[in-house]
């Protein structure tokens, strides 16, 4: 058997909360966060919903030290990330067994979109300086920067699917005795760059989202970010506590069907979550809950649930989408929900799929309505897919 992953540190930001408790006593209490606009200054306030994060910039910089011109990405990661460490009891900065995985998709478009707006008025206005923290992985290096973190930085951007990604890399590099801790997530904030582009793709809905109804009308956008910090058996010794939980399968899959849309067989998303279980050694009876990708988008959900038929059929898990409350959080998502199912195994709980309320006729099964309490849960499948078939798949099991 491959050596464990552990998890020693969880912590998250979303729209339903600044930290792990938050989010939790949102969970439980069934308050999402889907709301209007306040923060983000947007043609399309008045009619589009959005996961937003309760805090403006300036705030959230005064929460890290950091300054309020970074990018809302760095500076969301730069909290969770934070959170996770501190929760762990972590205090290696130096430590050439510890790296920093980090994902996200938009880098620092808000502020190039700033930029953007002032020289569009006037070339002579718009500031240059703006714009240095527009890639990727500048908003990882910034973050790596402020945590101390040095021997191992590295950024993934695979749309949807960053996050689960960027935590597997770091399981590998655990696996393969590079790395004792590895700081795994991602974060992304919401711009108009990619408000406007899944709106152009017309997957946004203008209500709060309802995903696997049979009526869905698509997705609400979010921002967030969370992280894990991954620690092999000698690391966690080295912390002198016990880990929340393990990451015992990942897999990634890509069916290549279309830049943005899902193959209606969910071919990527069967392979996804058939090879995370290959790689734990399960069969599909052994997972107790899934954290659906579940967008509310009809491309989406169609493949999903079609995966979930041929690999569960007729023994379904308990399923839900917890998108419900947060929007779709893009590069965050997969480090988000693997936090969400951490918090069910540890807890017992599984978490609503909210506004759910016609089921799909495509399928026998159904997402549970209503939190449940006292579950034994060992082992939750956590989906994230995104464009371009880049599909992911993670389970969690209790330590």
């Amino acid at each position: 058997m491959s050596a464990p992953v552990l998890i020693a540190g969880i912590g998250v930001v979303s729209a339903i909360g600044m930290d792990t408790g938050s989010n939790l006593q949102s969970l439980v209490t069934e308050k999402a966060g889907i709301g209007k606009m306040r923060w983000l200054q947007s043609a399309h306030a008045a009619e589009l919903p959005v996961g937003e994060v309760n805090r403006s910039n300036e705030e959230l910089a005064n929460l890290t030290g950091l300054s309020a011109r970074y990018p809302r990405t760095a500076l969301l990661s730069a909290i969770a990330a934070r959170e996770t460490l501190l929760d762990a009891g972590w205090d290696k900065p130096d430590s050439s067994r510890t790296g920093f995985i980090s994902a996200n998709t938009v880098g620092g478009m808000d502020k190039t979109e700033e930029f953007f707006k002032q020289f569009s008025k006037n070339p002579a206005a718009g500031k240059l300086s703006q714009v240095v923290h527009h890639e990727c992985g500048a908003v990882t290096e910034l973050v790596a920067d402020f945590l101390g973190i040095r021997h191992f930085v590295s950024t993934v951007s695979t749309a949807c699917s960053s996050s689960a990604n960027a935590i597997f890399t770091g399981a590998r590099l655990i696996r393969a005795g590079l790395l004792d801790f590895a700081l795994v997530g991602g974060a992304d904030a919401l711009t108009r760059f990619t408000l406007n582009g899944f709106n152009t793709l017309m997957i946004l809905d203008k209500e709060p989202c309802q995903p696997f109804d049979e009526n869905r009308r698509g997705l609400n956008l979010g921002e967030g970010s969370a992280y894990l910090l991954l620690a092999s058996e000698k690391g966690m010794r080295m912390l002198n506590k016990n880990p929340y939980a393990m990451l015992r399968g990942y897999a990634n899959a890509n069916d290549a069907y279309h830049q943005t849309a899902s193959s209606p067989e969910g071919t990527g998303s069967f392979l996804a979550m058939k090879g995370a279980l290959d790689k734990a050694g399960m069969k599909a009876t052994d997972i107790d809950y899934i954290n659906l990708h579940g967008t509310g988008t009809q491309n989406n959900d169609i493949a999903e649930g079609t995966a979930i038929r041929l690999l569960f059929d007729p023994a379904f898990p308990k399923m839900s989408s917890t998108k419900a409350y947060t929007g779709h959080t893009l590069g965050a998502s997969g480090a988000v929900e693997a936090v969400y199912s951490i918090l069910a195994i540890q807890h017992g709980i599984i978490f609503p799929n909210l506004r759910f309320e016609t089921p799909m006729k495509e399928f026998s099964f159904h997402p549970v309505t209503r939190l449940m309490k006292h579950q034994r849960i060992q082992n939750v499948l956590s989906n994230s897919f995104g464009f371009g078939g880049n599909c992911s798949s993670l389970i969690f099991s209790a330590a």
